[in-house]
Protein backbone atom coordinates (compact mmCIF):
# COMPACT_ATOMS: atom_id res chain seq x y z
CA UNK A 1 0.00 0.00 0.00
CA UNK A 2 1.36 3.37 -0.79
CA UNK A 3 2.63 5.79 1.66
CA UNK A 4 -0.33 8.31 2.16
CA UNK A 5 -2.82 6.17 1.90
CA UNK A 6 -5.00 5.17 4.99
CA UNK A 7 -7.63 1.80 4.30
CA UNK A 8 -10.48 0.93 5.68
CA UNK A 9 -11.91 -2.71 6.02
CA UNK A 10 -14.84 -1.70 8.05
CA UNK A 11 -18.56 -1.24 6.90
CA UNK A 12 -21.36 1.01 8.28
CA UNK A 13 -22.50 4.94 7.83
CA UNK A 14 -19.71 7.48 9.21
CA UNK A 15 -20.73 9.32 12.33
CA UNK A 16 -22.53 12.30 11.38
CA UNK A 17 -20.84 15.58 12.49
CA UNK A 18 -21.27 19.43 11.85
CA UNK A 19 -20.30 20.46 8.57
CA UNK A 20 -18.10 23.56 7.63
CA UNK A 21 -17.03 25.47 3.97
CA UNK A 22 -13.93 25.50 2.60
CA UNK A 23 -13.24 29.06 1.61
CA UNK A 24 -11.60 27.62 -1.60
CA UNK A 25 -13.67 24.82 -3.26
CA UNK A 26 -17.51 26.23 -0.96
CA UNK A 27 -18.37 22.51 -0.16
CA UNK A 28 -19.98 21.81 3.26
CA UNK A 29 -17.85 19.21 4.57
CA UNK A 30 -17.79 17.09 8.43
CA UNK A 31 -15.82 19.89 9.90
CA UNK A 32 -13.38 16.84 10.84
CA UNK A 33 -12.43 16.63 6.82
CA UNK A 34 -10.74 20.05 7.13
CA UNK A 35 -8.42 22.21 8.98
CA UNK A 36 -9.04 25.55 10.61
CA UNK A 37 -7.21 28.57 10.49
CA UNK A 38 -7.80 31.58 12.46
CA UNK A 39 -5.74 35.17 12.63
CA UNK A 40 -2.92 35.54 14.93
CA UNK A 41 -2.68 38.79 16.98
CA UNK A 42 -0.11 39.42 15.08
CA UNK A 43 -1.48 39.08 11.87
CA UNK A 44 -0.19 35.72 10.89
CA UNK A 45 -2.52 32.91 9.36
CA UNK A 46 -2.25 29.88 12.14
CA UNK A 47 -3.43 26.74 11.99
CA UNK A 48 -6.32 25.90 14.47
CA UNK A 49 -5.79 21.63 14.41
CA UNK A 50 -7.97 21.36 17.91
CA UNK A 51 -10.35 24.17 16.34
CA UNK A 52 -10.21 25.81 19.63
CA UNK A 53 -8.14 28.75 19.35
CA UNK A 54 -10.52 32.35 19.87
CA UNK A 55 -11.27 34.41 16.78
CA UNK A 56 -13.15 34.17 13.43
CA UNK A 57 -12.52 30.56 11.80
CA UNK A 58 -11.80 29.92 8.68
CA UNK A 59 -11.75 26.17 7.04
CA UNK A 60 -10.25 25.09 4.71
CA UNK A 61 -9.97 20.96 3.29
CA UNK A 62 -7.59 19.06 4.38
CA UNK A 63 -5.67 19.11 1.51
CA UNK A 64 -2.12 20.78 0.36
CA UNK A 65 -3.24 21.73 -2.96
CA UNK A 66 -6.47 23.66 -0.88
CA UNK A 67 -3.60 25.95 0.84
CA UNK A 68 -1.90 26.72 -2.58
CA UNK A 69 -4.63 27.77 -3.95
CA UNK A 70 -5.99 29.65 -1.29
CA UNK A 71 -2.29 31.70 -1.16
CA UNK A 72 -2.38 31.96 -4.69
CA UNK A 73 -5.87 33.36 -4.87
CA UNK A 74 -5.50 35.60 -1.40
CA UNK A 75 -8.39 33.75 -0.45
CA UNK A 76 -7.05 34.23 3.31
CA UNK A 77 -7.78 37.62 3.29
CA UNK A 78 -11.13 37.68 2.05
CA UNK A 79 -11.96 34.98 4.55
CA UNK A 80 -10.45 37.13 7.67
CA UNK A 81 -11.80 40.51 5.86
CA UNK A 82 -8.34 42.03 6.60
CA UNK A 83 -4.61 41.99 5.75
CA UNK A 84 -2.86 38.65 6.53
CA UNK A 85 0.73 37.15 6.82
CA UNK A 86 1.07 33.76 5.40
CA UNK A 87 4.15 31.48 5.90
CA UNK A 88 5.56 30.54 2.62
CA UNK A 89 5.98 27.20 4.08
CA UNK A 90 1.91 27.05 5.57
CA UNK A 91 1.29 23.69 3.94
CA UNK A 92 4.42 22.20 5.21
CA UNK A 93 3.95 23.54 8.67
CA UNK A 94 0.41 22.13 8.92
CA UNK A 95 1.88 18.68 8.15
CA UNK A 96 4.48 18.46 10.64
CA UNK A 97 1.75 19.73 13.39
CA UNK A 98 -0.55 17.09 11.43
CA UNK A 99 2.33 14.11 12.28
CA UNK A 100 3.63 15.27 15.43
CA UNK A 101 0.30 14.88 16.54
CA UNK A 102 -0.46 11.57 15.71
CA UNK A 103 3.20 10.19 16.39
CA UNK A 104 2.06 12.00 19.98
CA UNK A 105 -0.77 9.91 20.32
CA UNK A 106 0.80 6.96 19.54
CA UNK A 107 3.20 7.36 22.13
CA UNK A 108 0.39 8.17 24.26
CA UNK A 109 -1.01 4.82 23.47
CA UNK A 110 2.12 2.67 23.95
CA UNK A 111 2.51 4.11 27.87
CA UNK A 112 -1.54 4.00 28.69
CA UNK A 113 -0.84 0.19 27.25
CA UNK A 114 -2.79 0.40 24.59
CA UNK A 115 -0.27 -0.69 21.55
CA UNK A 116 1.87 -3.07 20.38
CA UNK A 117 4.77 -2.97 18.06
CA UNK A 118 7.04 -5.29 16.20
CA UNK A 119 6.17 -8.20 13.65
CA UNK A 120 5.56 -11.18 16.68
CA UNK A 121 3.79 -9.20 19.19
CA UNK A 122 1.19 -7.23 16.34
CA UNK A 123 0.71 -10.53 14.76
CA UNK A 124 -0.19 -12.24 17.98
CA UNK A 125 -2.18 -9.33 19.30
CA UNK A 126 -4.13 -9.41 15.91
CA UNK A 127 -4.66 -13.24 16.11
CA UNK A 128 -7.14 -12.64 18.95
CA UNK A 129 -10.64 -12.35 19.38
CA UNK A 130 -12.64 -10.35 16.81
CA UNK A 131 -14.11 -7.82 19.43
CA UNK A 132 -10.28 -6.51 20.24
CA UNK A 133 -10.09 -5.46 16.38
CA UNK A 134 -12.73 -3.80 16.24
CA UNK A 135 -11.93 0.16 16.12
CA UNK A 136 -8.53 -0.52 16.39
CA UNK A 137 -5.95 1.05 13.99
CA UNK A 138 -3.13 -1.02 12.37
CA UNK A 139 0.22 0.68 11.46
CA UNK A 140 2.45 -0.29 8.52
CA UNK A 141 4.99 1.56 7.85
CA UNK A 142 5.44 3.03 4.24
CA UNK A 143 9.15 1.56 3.73
CA UNK A 144 9.05 -1.52 5.22
CA UNK A 145 9.12 -4.74 3.38
CA UNK A 146 6.07 -5.37 1.02
CA UNK A 147 5.92 -9.05 2.07
CA UNK A 148 5.89 -8.60 5.70
CA UNK A 149 3.61 -6.11 5.92
CA UNK A 150 1.08 -8.05 3.47
CA UNK A 151 1.27 -11.02 6.16
CA UNK A 152 0.48 -8.88 8.75
CA UNK A 153 -2.11 -6.81 6.84
CA UNK A 154 -4.05 -10.09 6.27
CA UNK A 155 -5.03 -10.56 10.09
CA UNK A 156 -6.38 -7.09 10.42
CA UNK A 157 -10.03 -7.74 9.22
CA UNK A 158 -12.04 -4.91 10.74
CA UNK A 159 -9.39 -2.66 11.43
CA UNK A 160 -8.08 0.76 9.44
CA UNK A 161 -5.06 0.34 8.59
CA UNK A 162 -2.76 3.07 7.65
CA UNK A 163 0.36 3.11 5.82
CA UNK A 164 2.10 6.97 5.83
CA UNK A 165 4.86 7.03 8.23
CA UNK A 166 8.30 5.37 8.14
CA UNK A 167 9.62 2.91 9.91
CA UNK A 168 11.92 5.75 11.87
CA UNK A 169 8.31 7.84 12.46
CA UNK A 170 6.98 5.11 14.16
CA UNK A 171 9.71 3.63 15.86
CA UNK A 172 10.56 7.35 17.37
CA UNK A 173 6.93 6.89 18.78
CA UNK A 174 7.90 3.78 20.55
CA UNK A 175 10.93 4.55 21.52
CA UNK A 176 12.58 2.17 19.23
CA UNK A 177 15.02 2.82 16.21
CA UNK A 178 12.76 1.57 13.95
CA UNK A 179 9.12 -0.33 13.76
CA UNK A 180 7.24 -1.68 10.77
CA UNK A 181 4.03 -2.85 12.35
CA UNK A 182 1.84 -1.61 15.07
CA UNK A 183 -1.40 -1.56 16.63
CA UNK A 184 -3.24 0.78 19.01
CA UNK A 185 -5.87 -0.83 20.78
CA UNK A 186 -9.70 0.68 20.06
CA UNK A 187 -10.86 3.67 22.17
CA UNK A 188 -10.42 7.37 22.30
CA UNK A 189 -6.88 7.86 21.49
CA UNK A 190 -7.53 5.33 18.30
CA UNK A 191 -10.71 7.38 17.25
CA UNK A 192 -8.60 10.72 17.53
CA UNK A 193 -5.56 9.29 16.06
CA UNK A 194 -8.18 8.05 12.72
CA UNK A 195 -9.39 11.66 12.42
CA UNK A 196 -5.99 13.00 12.13
CA UNK A 197 -4.55 10.69 9.94
CA UNK A 198 -7.14 10.59 7.70
CA UNK A 199 -6.61 14.64 7.45
CA UNK A 200 -3.10 13.90 6.76
CA UNK A 201 -3.68 11.78 3.72
CA UNK A 202 -4.36 14.85 2.01
CA UNK A 203 -0.93 16.00 2.71
CA UNK A 204 1.68 13.18 2.56
CA UNK A 205 2.48 12.20 -1.03
CA UNK A 206 1.77 8.40 -2.12
CA UNK A 207 5.02 5.96 -2.54
CA UNK A 208 6.71 3.14 -1.15
CA UNK A 209 10.40 1.89 -0.43
CA UNK A 210 11.55 -1.96 0.14
CA UNK A 211 12.77 -2.10 3.85
CA UNK A 212 13.85 -4.77 6.57
CA UNK A 213 12.01 -6.10 8.51
CA UNK A 214 12.08 -5.49 12.42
Amino acid sequence: MARGQTRSRKSGDETQTAERKCIVTGKSLPHEELIRFVVGPEGNVVPDLESRLPGRGFWLSAHRDMIHTACAKRLFAKAARQPVKVSDTLADDVEALLVRRCLDRISMARRAGQAVAGFDRVGEWLRRSNSRRQGGILFSASDGAAGGRRKVERLADGMEIVSMFSMAELGGAVGSERTVHLVVASGGLAKALLKDTRRLTGFRQAGTEVGDER
